[in-house]
């Protein structure tokens, strides 16, 4: 094996290691915060908080995940079985947070397109069936390459193993033996990447921008309603003060919204058509370009969640009750001390 290339891999996976375990930690102790919080207060318990405690179960599985799914770009020496579970099953955690994404997102949506039909909602009347909806067909997706939609006995294998008579890729940490090496070429073929990218992914991040810059619009115009009514009443023609502190907050929700959506979903944006092109154009790429932009757009996506559920002060009541009193006891033991010296 050459030593060069196992150093390389070495140092890329360190690499991994270093930006993911921070973001792994952080997005799994928020998610579990919410999650105490949802637990904690027995008003929450309701369908709608059901779906979004499915959403936070996902984004700390994704979490927990994250650093395999940026091994997922580095050519490894693994059996068939171990690198399909390698593959597979990060890709199928990955699936089912964006599929419990798209369902929190429609489901908040009804309740303010449509409020007077939001009980009626056949994921209100069947939770059971809602969870199955949005966790088994990831499942199915994602084990088709153990199924039999995979690369494995296909002969050419760019950037991975060569035969024992050419010289290894700097690029790979594999056996001269094709069958221990281990890449995601190998499990995903090109049409199951495309079919994954631009039939599920990109449709269901179009879904989200598309509902929320609709409840944007709607906001707009009952805010507008309220203000046609507000000078009916007052039998004014200007803006009153109330009217322009109602359009200020108003910009600063778009403007947040914006920022927000932009923050999270470009760098992952970026990175899946970055990733498409070198595909597409079957060239080789730094790979320190790709841990970076993996890490970052898988990161910044699992971001969204938490930015839900943070916003509300019922979700984080627990813990603010919490921090609050050990605040309390810490000042009480610094004054008592500080008494006890006098």
């Amino acid at each position: 094996m050459d030593t060069s290339g196992s150093y390389t891999f070495l140092s890329w996976e360190q690499l991994i290691y270093t930006i993911t375990i921070p973001l792994s930690t952080s997005i799994i102790l928020a998610n579990l915060v919410i999650i105490l919080g949802i637990a904690w207060n027995r008003q929450l318990h309701n369908t709608p908080n059901y779906f979004f405690l499915s959403l936070l179960v996902a984004d700390m599985c994704t979490g927990v995940a994250l650093p395999f799914i940026a091994l997922m770009g580095l050519n490894r020496e693994l059996s068939f079985s171990s690198c399909l579970v390698a593959h597979v099953f990060p890709n199928f955690l990955f699936l089912a947070f964006l599929f419990n994404l798209v369902m929190v997102h429609y489901e908040r949506f009804i309740c303010i397109v449509d409020p007077l039909h939001y009980n009626t909602l056949w994921m209100h009347r069947s939770f059971p069936l809602t969870l199955l909806v949005v966790w088994v067909p990831p499942l199915l997706y994602a084990c088709l390459p153990a199924f039999g939609w995979n690369n494995w006995t296909s002969p050419a294998w760019d950037g991975c193993c060569r035969a024992s008579n050419q010289t290894l890729s700097p690029f790979s940490n594999c056996l001269t033996n094709g069958t221990a090496c281990c890449s995601y070429r190998r499990v995903f073929p090109n049409a199951f990447i495309y079919l994954e990218v631009y039939g599920l992914v990109l449709p269901a991040i179009l879904t989200i921008a598309g509902m929320t810059s609709r409840v944007l619009w709607i906001t707009r115009g009952q805010m507008k309603e309220i203000c046609r009514l507000h000078r009916a009443v007052e039998r004014g023609s200007q803006a009153s003060d109330q009217e322009q502190r109602m359009n200020l907050r108003y910009t600063r929700c778009v403007a947040a919204v914006s920022l927000t959506f932009l923050a999270c979903w470009a760098p992952y944006l970026i990175y899946m058509h970055v990733c498409i092109a070198f595909l597409m154009s079957d060239t080789k790429w730094s790979s320190t370009t790709h841990i970076v932009l993996s890490c970052t757009g898988i990161g910044s996506m699992a971001v969204v969640p938490l930015v839900l559920g943070l916003a509300n002060k019922q979700y984080t009541e627990p813990a603010s009750k919490l921090l609050q009193k050990l605040r309390d006891r810490w000042r009480w033991r610094m004054q008592e001390s500080e008494g006890t010296a006098i």
